[in-house]
């Protein structure tokens, strides 16, 4: 995993940085002082996995810089202080370190973002499917058969004409996978293919499955985009 750390410590820097360079399976791509500086990076590098965050910063607290981050990749918390984790905890992030640093507790928090990025793996292969690893095998799942996408607390379930899926990973993510051309997010849980959609009610969208009907909530924020996104007449 090519990660970053964003730190206004200078010798916590250090000291992560070390315990980075002796690490297998994890690059040191950059190192902050604070989360501007990051920001700018990140707008021109993409290809980063996994970031070490302090949370107390000059200019831009770690929690604001979470904020800032569209589609975030796994977050790392190193801070002096516990009482940020239950925030951070909110932003899904990995593992929460506290200062001072030891290298058996860092291992143990890269061999959890290890794992992690393996569950997580999605990977397009086309304009019509994806693959979703599921243990140790990759399933192929074509965008038609994906009825909807639900939010379960740090899981999302892949809702198919035959099986359900669940992977580690955010809703936000799985957002920018999935085409905008065929699927659309009605609520902050729920993220629905346009052409499952049977009937659309004043607070809820419905889809027939082979169980009965599901209706899926509207989220007030969405709703105009739903419009939007389905070939609507209004006569």
């Amino acid at each position: 995993m090519n990660c970053i750390l964003i730190d206004d410590d200078k010798l916590s820097r250090k000291v992560l940085e070390e315990f980075i360079k002796k690490t297998d399976g994890v690059s040191l791509k950059a190192s902050f002082s604070d989360g501007v500086e990051a920001i700018n990076y990140l707008k021109n590098e993409e290809d980063i996995q996994l970031i070490f965050l302090d949370i107390e910063m000059p200019e831009m607290t770690g929690i604001e810089f979470l904020n800032s981050l569209k589609n975030p990749p796994q977050i790392i918390i190193v801070s002096g202080k516990g009482k940020y984790a239950i925030d951070a905890f909110e932003h899904d992030v990995t593992d929460y370190l506290l200062k001072p640093l030891n290298y058996p507790r860092f291992y143990k928090a890269i061999d959890r973002a290890t794992a992690r990025h393996e569950q997580n793996k999605i990977h397009l292969v086309g304009k019509e499917e994806i693959f979703i690893k599921k243990n140790s095998t990759l399933v192929r799942l074509k965008y038609d058969d994906i009825l909807w996408v639900e939010a379960l607390e740090n899981y999302v379930i892949f809702n198919t004409f035959k099986e359900k899926y669940t992977i580690h990973f955010t809703m936000k993510a799985i957002e920018q996978k999935l085409p905008s051309s065929k699927f659309t997010r009605v609520h902050r849980s729920f993220i629905v293919n346009t052409s499952s959609i049977d009937v659309i009610e004043d607070n809820a969208v419905i889809i027939k499955t082979d169980d009965g009907n599901k209706n899926i909530p509207i989220g007030k924020s969405y709703k105009e985009k739903l419009m939007k996104d389905i070939n609507l007449i209004i006569k």
